[in-house]
């Protein structure tokens, strides 16, 4: 089964124009804070999102952060797969862009509202990730569809579901 979601993530990362550059990027994702004061913390919402400069869902989700009030600082790269090594993004746990805020990790098209709840909560782990890339979730919207999906709290041991999200 793992390796089939290894296998599926790879597929939907190449429908996002994901390729393999012949050298490797060189600048590192942006580590947020993790040693400031928790006033600091509080209302922070600049995010740093790496994504493929041809995925458009990408940019939807970007949209979407905007749109609930983040602050967002877009990297366009062709190596999305050193970010995701960087990230700790546990096989089968990938989509097509990854993004740090405030110490976390948010990896896919994982809604606003379950950002906002991590922020709030701060609870023990790498972040989240809404693994592949789910009809309905932000960034991924196709008219009425809206499939059934879960955001997860990852670290180096596993997965938890965080949220879920029902479909129609």
């Amino acid at each position: 089964m793992k390796k089939i979601l290894v296998v599926l993530t790879a597929l939907l990362m190449a429908a996002c124009g994901e390729q393999e550059p012949a050298q490797p990027e060189t600048r590192e994702p942006a580590k947020a804070q993790q040693h400031a004061s928790a006033d600091d913390k509080v209302g922070s919402k600049l995010l740093e999102v790496y994504k493929s400069p041809t995925c458009g869902c990408c940019g939807d989700w970007v949209d979407h952060m905007k749109e609930h009030g983040y602050t967002v600082e877009v990297h366009d790269t062709d190596n999305m797969q050193a970010i995701k090594e960087k990230a700790s993004i546990l096989p089968g746990g990938g989509s097509c862009h990854t993004a740090f805020i405030d110490g976390y990790v948010i990896e896919g098209h994982v809604p606003a509202s379950d950002v906002d709840r991590l922020l709030a909560e701060r609870p023990e782990g790498k972040g989240l990730t809404v693994p592949g890339m789910p009809v309905g979730s932000p960034g991924m919207e196709m008219g009425d569809r809206v499939d059934t999906y879960d955001v997860l709290l990852f670290d180096e041991d596993g997965m938890a579901v965080f949220s879920h999200h029902p479909g129609n």
